[in-house]
């Protein structure tokens, strides 16, 4: 449980730095600020995936409450206008806390109760309960809906185009707002509905000003509801896109309590990071569905990891970085198994998407590492789970399709040199996770043999050995074991910058050493297979400790380099141009904390401890129970990027598992 006092709750900016989330296992979400303020276009209490994971539509983007006693009117709602915020509903609140949802305390009129946010899973369904705790007489609760119903991406204006009408029967909305727009329900037993259709103006969104974005937006309201409440009554609403006619939010809610309880059950913690942990990395696994086969068999239901809430969709490379995490350290071996199924049947040219777009068209391949880090969560699902005969029989011909466009050469350049190292490159294109391109211009191109290609490169072949290996293919294994070794001996001569006592970052496309000491080199230490070992690995370790560690996780580039970017923020080429220039990325500390663990065979445990321990601090900032994408490079590190990351979660999760390592 995260709790949050009137200490933060009634300092408007620091409440407003507290954001949650819900999601429902289709990329779609409820999320705004611990009050109830919206400060970015992606937050909205019904945001609908239309197409899961795909397609986000911010239909209701809020309900304001207002509560009347007699003649008092305490209206309960919390809004930006950019000169003003108004109601001041936040002055109200005397808790928040977060644990298996965010749940809201409000004290007016010597009344008090509570609210809770929950969403259904496999649908775009939310559900509201008011708890009534305390209440010297009746009173009345009213909800003003406010509709934006746009793409999640985009800003909505008043228009002439919103449909004016809607219907109300047997306590159930509807309304349609544009034409070809998903139908919005809303189901408030008891109460009673005004139109009174109209506009309110000028909603300001301060993150989306501060990221250099346009802010401000109009909502559209239909009417209000009004419900007549006493001491001990409980209120469940749902809002969804599907007609709840009949349907029971107390018990709806209920049904998702326990399965996030069956979550936390059967499992031994080693403290409540992990649980908090457990709860998140629930949030980025969803459906996909998976289009009929050459045979024309029906589609089915695949899974896949959205890579970040609230703006990206399911990526291959963070998912496979993600799948050990989320899935391996959870005991969720069979959504594994079909996300790993679901990329095989996706594979094209010998490569695994990058990224599958928002806008219906076909997936994009520009990647070079996505592939790559495919092999290292094949191997560690076989690790875990045993299941040798999916791993041979469906995925080994994958691999093997892989390896051999590898060697062939695939897109972008992308293929095996004559030193065995693998090289990739195609100006105008950014293949490694250090993706950033403004327009025409990659910020960090790393065309050539970036260093942690070549540990990925060289682990796919030891994994294609060894699999190789265990289906009996003795020597087609040896042959390939031993170009990995031809691979791992030619690296070496390549690789160690001994002037710095490190490894080079990238041989570029003309065969120079690039000596930016970035954190990329620790994969030569920390993947299943190391390309380095004993004092070289040591040395990396103390070079990525004494300029690139800090409590968060791993600066993308030197403080001591003069491109370096100590702030993530700003518009688009201020951002993208400090993205990997110095801005500090959590999923790094999976990395880190395996170096470390490798290289102090005796104090390598207890720096990990500490690591942890540091880091801890962060789930109770930003997105309550969740890792922030990126930080600012320099203390106090403020959240930056996503609200919730993927890869942040899976790492952290995997390492405190794997490496047993425990905190409260």
């Amino acid at each position: 449980m995260i709790n949050k006092d009137t200490t933060t709750l009634h300092n408007l900016p620091s409440a407003l730095s507290c954001e949650w989330i819900e999601t429902n296992g289709l990329g779609g979400w409820a999320s705004s600020t611990i009050i109830g303020c919206n400060t970015r276009r992606y937050h909205g209490l019904l945001v609908a995936a239309t197409d899961p994971p795909t397609e986000r539509m911010v239909l209701v983007s809020k309900m304001d409450e207002t509560l009347v006693c007699g003649q008092n009117r305490f209206e309960l709602g919390t809004n930006d206008y950019g000169t003003t915020v108004y109601p001041k509903g936040y002055t109200y609140m005397t808790g928040f806390s977060r644990g298996l949802f965010p749940v809201f305390e409000y004290k007016a009129g010597g009344i008090t109760f509570r609210k809770t946010i929950g969403m259904i899973p496999g649908e775009n369904t939310v559900i509201l309960i008011y708890d009534i705790i305390k209440a010297p007489a009746s009173f009345t609760l009213e909800w003003r809906p406010l509709l934006a119903v746009r793409n999640y991406h985009q800003l909505v204006h008043a228009n002439p185009a919103v449909n004016r009408q809607a219907v109300f029967e047997n306590a159930v909305f509807k309304t349609t707002a544009y034409e070809a727009a998903p139908t919005v329900f809303i189901q408030i037993p008891g109460a009673c509905y005004q139109a009174a259709p109209d506009w309110f103006y000028h909603f300001n969104y301060r993150v989306e000003q501060y990221r250099g974005l346009d802010f401000e937006e109009d909502l559209f309201t239909p009417g209000n509801f009004s419900l007549v409440l006493e001491q001990g009554a409980s209120v469940g609403i749902v809002l969804s896109t599907n007609d709840p006619t009949g349907r029971d939010a107390h018990a709806l809610l209920a049904v998702e309590e326990k399965r996030k309880r069956n979550l936390l059950l059967d499992k031994t913690f080693r403290g409540s990071t992990e649980q908090v942990l457990t709860l998140a990395a629930d949030q980025f696994i969803v459906k996909r569905s998976i289009p009929p086969n050459a045979a024309g068999e029906s589609e089915s239901v695949g899974a896949t990891v959205i890579a970040g809430y609230h703006w990206f969709t399911d990526w291959g490379r963070d998912t496979m970085i993600s799948l050990p995490g989320l899935t391996l350290s959870t005991g969720r071996y069979e959504d594994a198994k079909k996300i790993l199924s679901a990329f095989a049947g996706s594979v094209s040219m010998g490569m695994l998407p990058n990224r599958f777009r928002d806008d219906g068209q076909g997936p994009e391949y520009n990647t070079a590492d996505g592939t790559l880090w495919y092999f290292i969560a094949v191997y560690k699902y076989l690790q875990a789970s045993s299941d040798m005969a999916f791993v041979l029989d469906t995925l080994l011909p994958v691999l093997k399709d892989i390896i051999a466009w590898h060697y062939k050469g695939t897109r972008y350049h992308i293929g095996v040199a004559a030193d065995g190292l693998l090289y990739a490159g195609e100006k105008g294109q950014q293949l490694t996770w250090m993706d950033a391109k403004i327009y025409d211009w990659v910020v960090t191109p790393r065309m050539g043999k970036p260093v942690e290609i070549q540990a990925l490169w060289y682990n796919a072949l030891s994994i294609f050995a060894h699999l190789l290996e265990l289906n009996n293919q003795i020597s087609d294994a040896a042959a390939v074991a031993g170009d990995a070794a031809r691979l791992k001996e030619n690296f070496g001569h390549l690789f160690w910058y001994a002037a710095g006592n490190y490894l080079c970052d990238a041989i570029d496309e003309y065969g120079h050493p690039d000596t930016t000491l970035r954190p990329n080199q620790l994969f030569a230490i920390s993947l299943p297979f190391a390309l380095i070992e004993g004092e070289k690995a040591i040395a990396v370790t103390d070079a990525v400790r004494q300029q690139l560690y800090t409590p968060v996780g791993l600066r993308t580039l030197s403080n001591k380099d003069p491109r370096y970017k100590a702030v993530y923020g700003g518009d688009r080429l201020h951002r993208d141009s400090a993205y990997h220039q110095g801005t500090v990325w959590s999923w790094l500390l999976g990395a880190w904390v395996d170096a470390i663990i490798k290289t102090l065979v005796t104090d390598g445990r207890t720096e990990a401890q500490q690591v942890i321990r540091h880091f801890h601090y962060h789930l109770s900032e930003a997105c309550l129970g969740s890792v922030s994408e990126i930080f600012d490079a320099e203390a106090p590190h403020h959240p930056r990027g996503c609200i919730a990351q993927a890869w942040g979660v899976a790492e952290i999760l995997r390492i405190i598992k794997e490496y047993n390592l425990a905190v409260d």
